[in-house]
């Protein structure tokens, strides 16, 4: 069944702030949803379908469309690490497809900044299977993508001055934001020179650890045919299951290739 022209995203929000200290992440969740809604010019009252991940606190989506206040049919919690909020829009749309569902909220909201075990921890895969056989060794997020660096560089000759045209580009981008934590456009001789973490990762070449939170509203055509904005239309989705961090795995290439 395609999905194409039978589902559109009508409101995104991304929390302005960064440093959360006196929210709760209930109320993050609650924040980056109402911008949403409020973007799409819809209510609580109009969602029927709600989407979250292993952020959402307490028993999950149940919990959160109960605070939310919410009066969903249907609630999805799907968990694939940071690309859950992707896979649950590639779900939201079937779901509006299949005429399940007329609109859909997803959520996302996190505070490792401020409490939470991000810095260098192994995060929400802490519990993997394969985590007994690499944890105990030291191994890390940031160490994680060294390895799979460490390849791409044997496997196609990728060098560190290139890793760091990443950063550059980001940082680029992030002067125009006034909501970026680091707003500092830097050179590829600054990454280089920032301390090395995992090699051949740099301190620059890493993410920054910030709280806050996003989240997007998708509506099937009949809702976005009486809204007062243009939605965009999800033209098609794609989604893998390639390997873990150990066991079958090539460090180099995607699923998508």
């Amino acid at each position: 069944m395609s999905i194409k022209g039978k589902a559109f995203i009508a409101g995104v929000y991304e929390h302005p702030e960064r440093h959360l200290p006196d929210r709760t992440l209930p109320q993050i969740h609650a924040d980056v949803a109402l911008g949403a809604l409020a973007d799409a010019g819809l209510s609580t009252s109009d969602v029927d379908a709600y989407y979250s991940a292993g952020d959402a606190p307490g028993f999950g989506v149940l919990s959160m469309v109960d605070y939310l206040g919410l009066n969903c049919h249907y609630v999805n919690d799907t968990e694939t690490g940071g690309s859950s909020y992707l896979v649950h829009a590639q779900h939201a749309a079937a779901a509006i497809a299949a005429g399940h569902i007329d609109v859909a909220l997803i959520t996302l909201a996190g505070k490792p900044r401020t409490g939470g075990d991000a810095p260098g921890g192994s995060g929400r895969a802490g519990g993997a299977p394969e985590a007994p056989f690499e944890s105990q060794w030291g191994m890390s997020v940031p160490g994680g993508y060294a390895l799979a660096a460490q390849r791409h560089m044997y496997e196609f000759g990728t060098t560190s001055e290139q890793l760091a045209e990443v950063k550059v580009a980001a940082s680029t981008h992030a002067q125009h934001n006034p909501h970026a934590f680091l707003q500092d456009v830097v050179t590829v001789d600054e990454v280089l020179e920032s301390p090395m973490i995992s090699d051949p990762l740099h301190r620059l070449d890493c993410c920054v650890i910030t709280d806050g939170g996003g989240a997007m509203v998708i509506v099937s055509e009949s809702v976005a045919n009486r809204l007062t904005r243009h939605a965009i239309p999800i033209l098609g989705t794609g989604s893998f299951v390639k390997s873990s961090q150990s066991g079958r795995i090539d460090l180099s290439h995607t699923g998508a290739v």
